[in-house]
């Protein structure tokens, strides 16, 4: 007998928010960071069904939005925020632009009001689709429910293959309200977007024969070296050809800062003999670095000699800044693996002895001083830890005083804002590494001005018990900025000096536990204290030197010819430089 299937055998009609639950639970989310608002609470109550999905509470979006960016940097998985129309859906921009600029997978749904009120002007409405085209590597706009589950599977898709970048998803009230069946695609197909991941064999070839007859060369290591999980990689291929390796900002960890082949961070704030070792190498190996403007001063005069191999696998990097030799578009970790049987180890006995003499001639280093010295701070919580942290810096001075006085040893383990220079990004992105990674102690370090953009999200921590420790340099400056103002503006300070709360009774407030250390020999105390804190965070504030500048330093659009380091050195003169290409000549002559 024929007749109607029942009821049971056809497919359950969903609303588009369980739809949307159910499509994150399939694309194994466990944290989801966000804020709850008018035009996205029927996702909130599916959510309430589905306790497999932790849902942290933020205070303010732009928070939400850097702790996605700080658990995805951390962990390598996709950050996920949720929030809802209008204000809250543009207070999240800053942090999608961050993470565009960074490369840091992350997929930011926004709640948006009904379709048929979109362009009317109605209450929270924003165009936040236009105002974010600009910095996603995609973002949708949902009119149909149909559509939903398909979108989710390409927004994770495309914010984590290829060259990772943020996406949105604008989700219409209606179109959430809405019901049909649920179906979870198992693949994405896109026909415009291929990345492509091999890398041209007769291009690594190339490369391999350059780096082969190489006398001094040198590997520049950026993020994607850690996006793409290639350190392993990259440590043997440098100690196959006892090649030295510096590393941008980003690629900090990529390569372990105890090996003796490290020349540490190159760049504005660099180190001496990194910028040095570019500057005279004969063949320099760009590996998921993109030849910024903070690492090449001046580009015309970048590594002006040496033949250049660059490793992307966006292809828009490449020769975009800086002009290359051999291009390899390709992810990092299969092209040096792929390189790796065609190298021989080479000779570089001698370059490698004239880099160890740079290094002694000139070290990181800080004149000590009556107060309490930001690079000591940080160089004894290296030591403290070993390494064996995950640091998560803002911007500013003590962002570059930690790139160069922490000694980094594993990837994922320095966390920072680059591209885009947020202040405020530390104390949330520390918040979201923390729900990602319980294998090693989260440190934030903020200075004085960025630590108080985000500073409510310590309720969030208080309220999660995480035991993140926050260490505020807290110099009563913007200190960069002075820095710039007295180099090159007259030591005109024009809107920089800070007044900061009592940051330690500001702790208590939040209901975290507060210190504070006002001389050196409170360092190391303090330091201890905070590291064998496990009762949710604290805040420690250290009362540094007011006027400390960071050197090395080159002049933004210069060369390393001036290249400043502290003041009792002649590091930036002509006659060292001289005396560098004399030393160089008798390596070329072996």
């Amino acid at each position: 007998m024929t007749g109607t299937p029942k009821e049971s055998q056809a497919p359950r009609q969903m609303t588009g928010s369980e739809i949307l639950v159910r499509s994150l639970i399939a694309e194994g989310v466990d944290v989801v960071f966000g804020y709850p608002g008018g035009a996205i609470m029927s996702v909130y109550d599916a959510l309430y069904d589905f306790p497999r999905i932790r849902h942290i509470l933020c205070r303010h979006e732009q928070g939400a939005t850097h702790a996605a960016e700080g658990y995805a940097k951390a962990t390598g998985k996709t950050g996920v925020v949720l929030v809802t129309s209008g204000p809250g859906a543009t207070n999240t921009v800053t942090g999608i632009a961050d993470a565009y600029m960074d490369s840091i997978p992350i997929v930011v749904l926004t709640g948006q009001v009904p379709l048929k009120l979109i362009g009317n002007d109605a209450f929270q409405e924003a165009d936040i689709v236009g105002i974010t085209r600009a910095v996603t590597k995609h973002n949708y706009l949902v009119q149909d429910v149909r559509d939903l589950a398909a979108t989710v599977k390409e927004a994770f898709y495309i914010a984590s293959t290829g060259r990772p970048g943020p996406v949105l998803i604008d989700l219409p009230k209606d179109v959430m309200a809405q019901k049909t069946a649920f179906s979870y695609p198992e693949k994405v197909h896109l026909r415009s977007y291929t990345p492509h991941y091999q890398g041209h064999s007769l291009q690594i070839k190339k490369a391999a024969d350059a780096f082969n007859v190489a006398r001094r060369p040198v590997l520049y290591v950026g993020g994607g070296a850690i996006q793409g999980n290639a350190s392993a990689e990259l440590t043997a291929l440098a100690e196959k050809m006892q090649c030295p390796v510096t590393t941008t900002l980003h690629g900090l960890g990529a390569f372990p800062e105890t090996n003796g082949l490290a020349l540490g961070m190159l760049g504005m704030h660099g180190t001496w003999y990194a910028n040095t070792a570019v500057q005279y190498c004969d063949v320099l190996i760009a590996v998921g670095a993109r030849f910024d403007d903070r690492v090449t001063g001046r580009t015309d005069a970048f590594a002006a000699d040496a033949k250049k191999i660059h490793i992307d696998i966006d292809p828009a990097c490449i020769s975009k800044n800086v002009p290359v030799d051999i291009p390899i578009v390709g992810d990092v970790k299969n092209v040096l693996s792929k390189l790796l049987p065609l190298v021989h180890p080479a000779d570089t006995k001698d370059w490698l002895s004239t880099i160890s003499q740079w290094k002694k001639e000139h070290p990181l280093r800080y004149r000590n001083g009556r107060g309490i010295r930001a690079q000591y701070v940080i160089q004894r919580l290296g030591e403290l830890t070993g390494g064996n942290a995950i640091v998560v810096s803002d911007v500013g001075q003590h962002q570059m005083w930690t790139a160069q006085f922490f000694t980094f040893i594993h990837p994922r383990s320095h966390i920072t804002s680059g591209g885009l220079g947020t202040m405020g990004f530390s104390l949330p992105a520390a918040m979201g590494a923390a729900f990602g990674r319980s294998d090693l102690p989260v440190v934030s370090i903020s200075g004085d001005g960025g630590v108080q953009m985000n500073f409510q999200e310590l309720t969030t921590m208080v309220a999660n018990k995480l035991p993140v420790k926050i260490f505020i340099i807290n110099n009563g400056f913007l200190g960069m900025v002075r820095q710039w103002q007295e180099l090159f503006w007259r030591r005109r300070y024009s809107q920089v000096e800070m007044t900061s709360p009592d940051f330690v009774k500001l702790a208590e407030a939040h209901g975290a536990c507060g210190l504070r250390a006002t001389v050196t020999d409170d360092v190391d105390a303090v330091l201890r204290r905070a590291l064998d804190h496990d009762e949710g965070p604290i805040v420690v504030e250290f009362l540094v030197e007011k006027e400390d500048n960071v050197y090395p330093m080159i002049p933004s659009g210069q060369t390393v010819r001036e290249m400043m380091d502290v003041p009792d050195g002649d590091a930036g003169s002509d006659k060292h430089h001289e005396d560098v290409t004399e030393r160089l000549v008798i390596v070329e002559k072996g």
